[in-house]
C-alpha cells in the first residue's frame, strides 16, 4: 500500500502542481508504474474544478462559474495540456516534415495554429457546460459533480492508450520533458482501465446511454494513432496533452447529443 501511495505522489507531482509534503524518490520505472493513476488525477482536477463551481454559483452568474472551474483547473494543472494542445497544433499546422514538426512543437513560443485552437477548445467545453449544467442539475447535484469527474478522468484515460498502442519519439537532451511512460505492465494498463473507465460507469447510472461517449473517443484514438504514424512515427508529450484535450471536448459534446435522448 504505501509503494502505491508513493506511485500516486508521482503521478500527482507530474501532472499538477498540488505540492507534495514529503520527499518522494522519483526514477524511470517509478514514473512508468504510476501510470495507472493517470486518470485518477482527473478525479482531483475535475473534483476541485467541481468545488469552484459549486461555491460560486451562489454568488456569481452560470457563466462566470464556468470559467472559475477553468481557472480552477488551468491552476491544478499549469495549463500541462493546454500547452500540449497548443504545441501541437502549431507544430503539425506549421511543420511539413518529422524534424520540422518537432522542432515547432519544442519551441515555447505560441504561434496562430495553437492559439486558435486553444480559443476554440476552449469556448467549445465552455458552451457544452452552460447548456449541459441546467439540463444535469435537475437529476441533483450529486451529478453535476459526476459530470466534472467523469469529462476529466475519461480525457486521460483516452490519452494514455497512445503510450499503451505507439512509441515515444522524442528521447534526446532536447525534449521538453520526459515522456509519461516507455514501458508498460498488464498490472499498469489494467490499473489504468480500471481508474479510468470507473466514473463513466458511474455516471451511465444516470443513463446507460451515456456509455456511447466511448464511441467517438475511441474513433478519435485511433484516428491519432494513424495520423501521429504517418507523420512522426509516435507520440510526444504534447499529443498526449492534446489528445486529452481533445476527448474532453469531444465528451462533453457527445453528453449534450446523447441528453435530447435521455431527458
Amino acid at each position: 500500500m504505501k509503494q502505491q501511495f508513493q506511485l500516486f505522489c508521482i503521478a500527482l507531482m507530474f501532472y499538477t502542481r498540488i505540492p507534495i509534503p514529503f520527499d518522494t524518490k522519483y526514477s524511470d520505472d517509478k514514473l512508468n508504474a504510476s501510470t495507472r493513476f493517470f486518470p485518477l488525477i482527473g478525479y482531483i482536477v475535475g473534483g476541485l474544478s467541481f468545488c469552484t463551481y459549486y461555491i460560486l454559483q451562489f454568488f456569481l452568474p452560470l457563466e462566470i462559474s464556468i470559467i472559475g472551474a477553468f481557472i480552477a483547473g488551468i491552476l491544478i494543472t499549469g495549463a500541462f495540456h493546454e500547452d500540449g494542445l497548443a504545441d501541437f497544433f502549431d507544430g503539425f499546422g506549421g511543420g511539413w516534415t518529422k524534424e520540422k514538426i518537432l522542432d515547432i512543437m519544442k519551441d515555447s513560443r505560441v504561434g496562430t495554429y495553437g492559439m486558435v485552437a486553444t480559443i476554440i477548445q476552449l469556448a467549445l467545453k465552455f458552451y457544452c457546460l452552460y447548456l449541459l449544467i441546467p439540463l444535469v442539475e435537475k437529476c441533483g447535484i450529486l451529478w453535476i459533480f459526476m459530470l466534472f469527474v467523469t469529462y476529466h478522468s475519461i480525457a486521460r484515460f483516452s490519452a494514455i492508450q497512445l503510450c499503451f498502442l505507439m512509441n515515444y519519439v522524442r528521447d534526446d537532451e532536447k525534449s521538453k520533458a520526459k515522456p509519461i511512460a516507455k514501458k508498460h505492465s498488464l498490472k499498469e494498463i489494467i490499473g489504468v482501465y480500471i481508474f479510468g473507465l470507473f466514473p463513466l460507469i458511474c455516471f451511465s447510472f444516470l443513463s446507460p446511454l451515456l456509455l456511447v461517449s466511448l464511441i467517438p473517443l475511441t474513433f478519435i484514438i485511433f484516428y491519432f494513432k494513424k495520423y501521429l504514424s504517418k507523420w512522426i512515427g509516435g507520440y510526444t508529450g504534447d499529443c498526449l496533452g492534446a489528445l486529452e484535450q481533445i476527448c474532453e471536448g469531444i465528451f462533453l459534446v457527445t453528453v449534450l447529443g446523447l441528453w435530447k435522448f435521455i431527458s
